[in-house]
């Protein structure tokens, strides 16, 4: 697309083509004083998702067909976007062979189990995908900046992940971790969006409300966890999540060129956001 006259927009047949789609015309229309550039950026995105949501489901096909496991970890600060990734990702996946793990606060019980018992119960099966929207990874950032686990708890923790992941990958599973990293100004914007939303707001809990006034420890404990956890066999993937559309697919295309499968050929990079 070029710029026209006195800055307007000069629409190619190409242009014109995607406007004039559902898509197109739901973008255009998505804010109160149309934006053509922006319309265009969305709609070139959403296709390139759709394209990569059709090669995740390949993926998938080879996973049952050969009886591969995979486990795919979402972290972040709050608000960074997990839920909504993880939800897009699976969108048109078959629902009988992945699962979407957002474990609650851990039982009486389960507070007097070794710590990643739990996580271990929710490990793939032979043939299914697993994603995590928070892991066991809650202790080495969430946990210790909230009090909710001792310091010889969170040592524990640390001196064990790197040796259970290890086990996991030795399984047979293939591992990727995801952490989804946004501004404080942007966390504060999502936040004040939630807060003002009545269909959003329950989404809102104790831990999120102070975020903002603990972000310095937050990122003091997220560090700490990449020095010791940023493996070669099990590296940390860092998404810059401000843009959501950006991060979703970089997310979806870094699954899609790292897990090993084999379909006949896969898609080409198109489209730009």
């Amino acid at each position: 697309m070029r710029k026209g006259t006195a800055g307007k927009p000069h629409l190619n047949e190409e242009d014109l083509q995607l406007l004039n789609t559902p898509l197109g015309l739901k973008s255009l229309l998505a804010d109160k004083k149309p934006n053509v550039d922006k319309a265009l950026r969305l709609v070139r995105s959403e296709l390139k998702f759709h394209k990569l949501q059709a090669e995740v489901i390949k993926l998938q096909n080879w996973v049952i067909e050969k009886n591969k496991k995979v486990v795919v970890i979402f972290e972040g600060r709050d608000a960074a976007g997990k839920g909504g990734a993880i939800r897009r990702i699976t969108e048109h996946i078959n629902p009988r062979h992945f699962r979407i793990v957002a474990l609650p606060k851990p039982t009486v019980e389960e507070q007097g189990q070794w710590y990643f018992q739990r996580y271990v119960n929710q490990l793939p099966k032979p043939g299914e995908m697993v994603f995590f929207d928070r892991s066991w990874y809650n202790r080495a950032v969430v946990e210790p900046v909230n009090g909710f686990c001792t310091k010889p708890q969170y040592r524990s923790f640390m001196e064990q992940v790197n040796s259970f992941e290890n086990m996991i990958m030795d399984s047979g599973i293939f591992l990727i971790k995801f952490y989804f990293s946004i501004t404080k100004e942007e966390q504060a914007r999502r936040f004040k969006e939630i807060q003002s939303s009545p269909l959003k707001r329950w989404k809102l809990t104790p831990v999120d409300l102070k975020a903002q006034e603990l972000w310095d420890i937050y990122t003091e404990f997220k560090l700490k966890m990449f020095e010791h956890t940023d493996l070669k066999q099990s590296p940390w993937i860092v998404v810059e999540a401000n843009s959501k559309t950006k991060a979703r697919i970089q997310a979806l295309e870094y699954i899609i060129d790292t897990i090993p499968y084999k379909v006949s050929e896969k898609i080409d990079d198109e489209g730009e956001d």
